[in-house]
């Protein structure tokens, strides 16, 4: 299993990445939703075959952690059992889609995210693993933050638009054109140099001078865009979050017992559907002003071997200090893992020190370079310019 190894793609579950602490299986729920079951069976997946770590991560998937070479047939046959895989790896890859958590039973987003994962399993688009889609139809769009290349959203007038990532306006849709229009689009990506291209994004590819055809241009202008949410009850079901997006298997077995089932979101928190109040558990953020909800963390060393510190105890340590509209992103290398964005502050681990960016992503220049974790504890200030 040496290829599992390789570096440079999003991992899944028919395709693993070995990290510092085995090997890491990501799931990727259909319709961004597990039942109580298969939430559940995940949990005990995690604890026998895994180290009992499991990760929500920014496109609303799970990962189980710390997987042997030994364990991993065992883990497959059983997601396998829970209707948890694809066909192949191919296919896997190919199903990135977000899905506003949200829904109701009487909108399009349910029968839009199944249409779209048909068509992508039926089509040959050659993608960059990276790429993806996102179906935010709701009154707000509450994924405009997440990352995602085609984005299947609703107009100020109720209408459905189809919108490449870094274009200000979508193409106007009818419900039966929206998933063609969409693959259409990615089609237009690849074929016009797009999954050759550096970045391999939507965005990076237009802002490079790429033109969209006429027939995938339009004049829609999306709804307005909704601030994250944070834990709370929602119409729903109760808006939980976790820690760095990190749980031990106990939580999800907790949060299986209680819902009627868990929808993922892209925040690093889950919506327990059905529930009408708060769930209880020491490992859960159930506070809105909770300090971890300000920070962004990776795994770290030494649960990933490309890291060179330990983001969760600096991250936990700084949270503190930051003020409640800010983020702070802690990331062990330069890669930026757990958040692509911008951040108001951004930590960068490196052979030297950390690099201090603020208003940037980690591919900004630093305006500080080799600072210590010790050092930055004691002057905490310094992240944001004070003394």
């Amino acid at each position: 299993m040496s290829a599992i190894a390789i570096k440079g793609w999003c991992p899944g579950a028919l395709r693993p990445m070995q990290s510092g602490d085995g090997l890491v299986v990501r799931i990727r729920p259909r319709g961004g939703r597990l039942d109580a079951m298969q939430a559940a069976g995940i949990a005990e997946l995690a604890a026998r075959h895994g180290n009992g770590l499991i990760d929500l991560t920014s496109r609303a998937n799970l990962q189980i952690r710390g997987v042997s070479e030994v364990g991993y047939p065992a883990l497959i046959e059983g997601l396998a059992e829970l209707e948890l895989l694809d066909a192949d790896s191919e296919t896997e890859a190919q199903r990135n889609i977000l899905v506003t958590p949200f829904w109701t039973t009487a909108d399009d987003t349910r029968s839009l995210a199944a249409e779209l994962e048909r068509a992508l399993a039926c089509a040959s688009l050659d993608l960059p693993t990276k790429f993806g889609f996102a179906i935010d139809d709701g009154n707000e769009r509450v994924l405009a933050g997440a990352s995602a290349d085609i984005r299947i959203e609703r107009d100020r007038n109720g209408g459905l638009l189809v919108r490449a990532d870094g274009a200000q306006l979508g193409l106007p849709v009818t419900r039966r054109e929206a998933v063609q229009v969409a693959l259409a689009l990615a089609e237009w990506f690849v074929t016009s140099g797009g999954a050759r291209s550096e970045k391999r994004r939507m965005a990076a590819h237009l802002a490079g001078g790429a033109s969209l055809p006429e027939a995938l241009c339009g004049d829609a202008e999306p709804v307005a865009r909704s601030a994250n949410p944070g834990p709370g009850l929602t119409p729903a079901g109760a808006m939980v979050g976790v820690a760095f997006g990190q749980m031990p298997h106990q939580t999800l077995s907790h949060l299986a017992t209680c819902a009627q089932a868990l929808r993922m979101t892209p925040w690093r928190m889950v919506l327990a559907e059905g529930m009408h109040e708060m769930p209880r558990g020491a490992d859960l953020v159930t506070d809105a002003d909770d300090p971890a909800l300000r920070v962004i963390a990776c795994s770290g060393a030494p649960r990933c071997g490309e890291a060179h510190a330990d983001t969760r105890t600096l991250a936990t340590a700084l949270a503190r200090h930051i003020p409640p509209d800010a983020r702070l992103h802690v990331s062990g290398c330069a890669k930026g893992c757990a958040h692509s964005g911008s951040a108001d502050v951004t930590l960068v681990a490196t052979h030297e020190g950390f690099d201090l960016i603020r208003h940037g992503t980690v591919r900004d220049a630093p305006v500080l370079r080799g600072l210590t974790g010790a050092g930055i504890i004691a002057n905490p200030s310094v992240l944001t310019g004070g003394h």
